[in-house]
């Protein structure tokens, strides 16, 4: 992103408009998720923009971006967990750590944070904290949700101190992995006092 003089906008953008930004949406998703602690190949960036595509058509889905002119500094989404969980990807084994009642109650219905991402040259300028709080500022009644790798440090850090509450729960089959609830989750009240 440019100097102090940019004027850098948080904006919400509905799924059909999503193409105009998927090249710079990609290429933000590339920079950051090819370099550690996640080193996935670049080529994921374009991969990201086709699942991107399909994540739009999700019930509740909602994205915002970080726009400088026509530079996109960084991106979130999220959508709402359906009210049968999923048992694809990470899904089974997050319900199996929580158990039905907890996997029901904390997470089915709520909004789940699918991908927050900020371009390096943007990081420590609140992008990511103001693109986190544009895609929950709507979750029902605070319950939102999401997964992240204990191994990134950074951005577990960065969850916490937005408040963020991580789940103490060993999640089967995918060590260090990190189940966080939202801050005004109503769950997290119970979570902050262990």
């Amino acid at each position: 992103m440019a100097g102090s003089d940019a004027v850098v906008r948080v904006r919400l953008i509905e799924g059909g408009s999503l193409p105009a930004y998927a090249d710079r949406i990609g290429q933000v998703y590339a920079d950051v998720f090819s370099s550690p602690p996640w080193n996935e190949d670049r080529s994921t960036g374009a991969l990201y923009v086709e699942r991107l595509a399909a994540d739009a058509g999700r019930p509740g889905f909602t994205a915002a971006l970080a726009l400088e002119a026509d530079t996109v500094g960084g991106f979130a989404t999220a959508w709402t967990t359906p009210r049968t969980f999923p048992s694809g990807r990470s899904y089974g084994p997050v319900a199996e750590a929580l158990g039905p009642d907890r996997t029901a109650a904390w997470l089915c219905g709520g909004l789940e944070v699918n991908e927050l991402a900020v371009a390096p040259a943007a990081r420590g300028t609140g992008l990511g904290a103001a693109l986190l709080s544009a895609v929950t500022e709507t979750a029902p009644d605070g319950r939102c949700w999401l997964l992240t790798y204990a191994h990134a440090e950074a951005a577990l850090g960065f969850y916490r101190r937005a408040g963020w509450h991580p789940v103490p729960v060993s999640i089967p089959r995918r060590p260090g992995l990190v189940v966080l609830l939202g801050p005004d989750h109503p769950a997290a009240a119970g979570l902050a006092l262990r």
